[in-house]
């Protein structure tokens, strides 16, 4: 069992929303860094949050660029500390979903090709909280958005969530993880291990957002946790792509236990024809455990 680093690298003062997932995700991933790191950050919610100039939350070397160059520019740090001899500081990306599984896409993809020894961390809020709620192609299905709002003919987002998991893992990369602020320890023992790989390594931490998904700020571990035990959200590790360490799930919960607490998905209880929706998220979640074999 990981003991969690007392030194905090991720500090109070930011300037997050009461209840945000994100930056609690990123503080118990700076708890699995070594503070002899150098962390990367693509702009977004994490960005914006954490350095508003002249301040800063982050008690590590941190680099913000671009929306889409979180990724790159770790790689680049990466290769000129090799350049310099220095094996020993560990180099860390950070990115929401949509710098991640959309506009950094590219990037991250060449930073795995290419081999840096970076690990990267994905905060998943599923849609583009810092400017607007917009989908991103982490938004799960159904769930309203500023750019996917529900209508006469539509029921939120057209389009199923994207596997960036997969997508990491279908570049070799060594070490893929899913993780969920509903455990906390197994976040940081997840980015410890990721951090102390050779190579390029990939977790996605999902981090419930209560301004963007409708919910109270008190709720955002609850909502976290039966994202899990819906099975909507797997939580497992891959290793040389071969999937180890599934947290099971006992008793799985129907996924109108996730969905009614959200008013993102209240036009599907709504609206006609609204549970045939419903019933196709539960086919989804379905799926899910039967591919992880979720169940207990």
């Amino acid at each position: 069992m990981t003991k969690l680093r007392e030194q905090e690298d991720f500090v109070s003062g930011h300037r997050a929303c009461a209840g945000c997932g994100l930056a609690l995700g990123a503080r118990l991933a700076m708890k699995g860094v070594e503070q002899d790191s150098i962390a990367t950050c693509a702009t977004g919610c994490l960005e914006v949050i954490s350095t508003p100039y002249p301040e800063s939350s982050w008690e590590i070397p941190w680099i913000h660029s671009l929306f889409e160059n979180s990724a790159s520019v770790a790689a680049g740090i990466e290769a000129a500390l090799k350049a310099k001899g220095d094996n020993e500081t560990k180099v860390i990306a950070q990115g929401g979903d949509g710098a991640t599984v959309d506009i950094g896409m590219r990037g991250l993809s060449g930073m795995f090709e290419r081999g840096h020894d970076v690990t990267y961390i994905c905060y998943d809020n599923e849609a583009y909280m810092n400017t607007g709620i917009q989908r991103s192609g982490a938004t799960p299905l159904a769930a309203s958005t500023t750019t996917s709002p529900p209508g006469k003919q539509s029921y939120g987002n057209e389009n199923t969530k994207k596997d960036a998991l997969a997508i990491a893992a279908s570049h070799g990369v060594g070490y893929v993880a899913s993780a969920s602020i509903a455990y906390p320890k197994d976040v940081v023992e997840k980015v410890k291990k990721a951090a102390e790989l050779d190579g390029p390594s990939y977790v996605q931490i999902h981090v419930p957002c209560p301004t963007g998904w409708g919910f109270k700020e008190s709720d955002t571990i609850e909502i976290a946790r039966l994202a899990v035990e819906t099975a909507l959200w797997p939580v497992y590790e891959m290793e040389n792509g071969e999937i180890i360490n599934i947290r099971k799930i006992k008793n799985r919960k129907p996924v109108e236990e996730y969905l009614e607490k959200q008013k993102r998905y209240k036009h599907l209880f709504k609206k006609d024809n609204g549970q045939q929706k419903i019933e196709q998220i539960q086919e989804i979640a379905n799926r899910n455990a039967k591919t992880f074999e979720l169940d207990k």
